[in-house]
C-alpha cells in the first residue's frame, strides 16, 4: 500500500512553555497521525539552533535542540518545581514562537533542572552513563565548545577572545575541563534530557504505527563543534575562516540566489578517511528517525562556491562533488539507512545519475507543477513509484497562500489539469498528491488547516520572521483525523 504523512516540525506544536516540546502535544499528535491513518511523521532538523533561528543552521550536527526539552517532564521526574516556572515570559502569542523570550528564559530553567539531577545523583547512573559512553564521539567536543562560546558571550568561534582555545591546546582545554565542569555538565546533562524524551516519543510512535522521519542538512554551520573539532574537514584558512561558502545561485526562490554562508567540504580529506564522519552522521540520523531526507542532495554531484566576501550568492562556481564514492561508503557503514534525497532546484543529468546510482527516492513538489510543460517532472503523470510527493516544503507557501499568487498561464494549467477535482486550492493539491503514484505522499500541516489558519515557515533568503509557525491548541481534532482518513482511503493511502 502506498503511505501518506505529515510534515510538522516539533517548534509549530501548541505546547506549553512558548514552543513545540517533546512532551504531551507531540503524544497528542502521534495519536492524531495514527487516527487520520498517516504512517509517517516528518520533522525539520532537531539540531540547536543559533543566529536567525533556522533548523539547518546548527552549532552541531548530533546535539538536539534544548528548547525542545519539555519542561513539565522535568518537574515530573523532580528535576524542576513547579514554582521554577512560575512568573517567566515565554510570549503572550500562542500562534508563533518568540526565540527573544526563549533565549532569555530557558537556559536558566534548564541549568536548575541540569544542577538538581546532580545533586539527585543522575549523572552517576547507568543510563546516563551509558548515553555518554554512546555519544562521547560527539558529546564532549560539543559540550566543551558551548562551554568556551559561554565564556566569550556566545561570540562566534573567530571571535574567542583566547586563541589557544581556538586552536584546541591540549593544556588550555585540560585546564577549562577543571575549571568549568558545571558548564560542560550541564551541556552534557542537557543533551541527556532531550535524548530521553526523543526516544521515548519515538518508541510511542512506533506503538502507535507511526514512522518518523527526520532531516539532514547537507551542512553545518560556520559557527559549530565540527569546524571547531574537525577544521581540516573543511576549506578553511588557518584562523578558521572560509574561503568560499555554500548557497545556491540564482532561482525559484531568489534573483540574487541564496546566500548560506556555510563552510565547505574539504572532500578530499574526508575521502582519504574513508568518509567515516559521514558513516557516523548517517548511523545517529538513522538512530533517531526511521527515514532521513538529506537536504540539498544535489552538492554531492556538484555543489556551489561562493567567495566568502560576496553580498549575495552571484558570481559562484560549480564544484565537483564526492559523488556516488560517499554513498557507496555510507552503504558499508550504515547498511540499511533509508533515505530520502531532496533533488530540487537547479538540476543537471549528473544529478539524475547519482540518484539512479543510490536508488534514492526523489522529491516532488507540486506547487512545482505548473508551468505548462508536459514533460514537467513534478506533474503526477510523471511520478515512478520511487519518489516522494509533497504539496510544498517548508520553503514553500502554504497551498492557499500560493494559489493566490499563481500567473494566468500557472492558474490556467492548475484548473485545466484539476478540474474533476472538487474543493479548495490545498484540497486539489492533496487529492492531486494522494492520488499520484508516488509510495509516499507527504503534506504539510499547513494544508490541512482553512485558509488563514497555517502560516509559511520559511522564506528562502530572508531572516526575521522565519521559523515562527505554531499551530493553536485543538487544531489537531478528532474530526479533522476522520476527515482525512476518508481522504487517505480514496488514494489508496489507508485502509478502511
Amino acid at each position: 500500500m502506498r503511505e501518506a504523512g505529515v510534515l510538522l516540525h516539533i517548534s509549530s506544536l501548541p505546547s506549553a512553555g512558548g514552543i513545540g516540546t517533546l512532551g504531551s502535544a507531540a503524544y497528542d499528535f502521534v495519536d492524531f497521525l495514527a487516527a487520520a491513518g498517516f504512517r509517517y511523521w516528518q520533522v525539520l532538523p532537531v539540531g540547536v539552533t543559533g543566529y536567525g533561528d533556522s533548523p539547518y543552521q546548527s552549532a552541531s550536527a548530533y546535539a538536539g535542540n534544548p528548547y525542545f526539552i519539555d519542561l513539565d517532564v522535568l518537574v515530573k521526574e523532580g528535576f524542576l518545581r513547579a514554582a521554577d516556572l512560575h512568573g517567566i515570559d515565554w510570549g503572550d502569542n500562542p500562534s508563533e514562537v518568540d526565540y527573544g523570550k526563549l533565549f532569555a528564559g530557558r537556559e536558566e530553567v534548564l541549568r536548575k533542572a541540569a544542577a538538581r539531577f546532580c545533586a539527585l545523583g543522575g549523572d552517576g547512573g547507568e543510563e546516563y552513563i551509558s548515553f555518554i559512553q554512546e555519544n562521547a564521539f560527539w558529546l564532549d567536543d560539543f559540550a566543551l565548545f558551548m562551554t568556551i562560546k559561554t565564556l566569550n558571550g556566545l561570540k562566534p568561534l573567530s571571535e574567542w577572545s583566547d586563541p589557544t582555545l581556538i586552536r584546541r591546546d591540549a593544556g588550555a582545554l585540560a585546564e577549562l575541563r577543571y575549571a568549568r565542569v558545571d558548564d560542560i555538565l550541564f551541556y552534557k546533562a542537557s543533551q541527556f534530557f532531550f535524548f530521553r524524551q526523543w526516544f521515548a516519543l519515538r518508541a510511542y510512535a512506533e506503538r502507535k504505527g507511526i514512522k518518523l522521519i527526520g532531516d539532514m542538512p547537507i551542512y553545518v554551520a560556520l559557527d559549530s563543534a565540527e569546524v571547531w573539532s574537525r577544521p581540516s574537514d573543511f576549506l578553511l584558512t588557518e584562523e578558521l575562516s572560509p574561503i568560499e561558502v555554500a548557497g545556491v545561485p540564482p532561482d525559484y526562490f531568489s534573483e540574487t540566489g541564496q546566500l548560506w554562508g556555510n563552510p565547505l567540504y574539504n572532500w578530499d580529506a574526508i575521502a582519504a578517511d574513508g568518509y567515516r564522519w559521514w558513516g557516523e552522521r548517517i548511523k545517529h540520523a538513522m538512530r533517531l528517525y526511521h527515514k532521513v531526507r538529506i537536504d540539498h542532495f544535489r552538492g554531492f554531484s556538484a555543489y556551489y562556491a561562493i567567495p566568502a566576501d560576496n553580498a549575495d550568492a552571484r558570481g559562484g562556481r560549480w564544484c565537483k562533488g564526492p559523488g556516488a564514492a560517499l554513498f557507496e561508503s555510507i552503504a558499508r557503514q550504515a547498511p540499511g539507512a533509508d533515505i530520502i534525497a531532496e533533488d530540487l532546484g537547479l538540476l543537471d543529468d549528473s544529478v539524475a545519475e547519482l540518484l539512479a546510482q543510490t536508488g534514492f527516492p526523489g522529491m516532488k513538489v507540486l506547487q512545482f507543477a505548473f508551468s505548462g510543460e508536459e514533460d514537467n517532472p513534478y506533474l503526477p503523470a510523471n511520478y515512478t513509484e520511487n519518489c516522494i510527493v509533497y504539496t510544498g516544503t517548508h520553503d514553500n507557501n502554504t497551498a492557499s497562500a500560493w494559489f493566490a499568487n499563481l500567473t494566468e498561464d500557472e492558474l490556467e494549467c492548475f484548473s485545466g489539469y484539476a478540474e474533476s477535482i472538487k474543493g479548495s486550492p490545498a484540497q486539489v493539491l492533496i487529492s492531486l498528491a494522494l492520488s499520484s503514484p508516488a509510495a509516499l505522499a507527504v503534506i504539510p500541516m499547513q494544508d490541512f488547516l482553512p485558509p488563514g489558519k497555517g502560516a509559511r515557515m520559511n522564506t528562502p533568503s530572508t531572516l526575521g520572521q522565519n521559523w515562527k509557525w505554531r499551530m493553536l491548541p485543538d487544531t489537531a481534532t478528532k474530526a479533522l483525523a476522520k476527515k482525512i482518513k476518508r481522504s487517505l482511503i480514496a488514494g489508496g493511502r489507508a485502509e478502511k
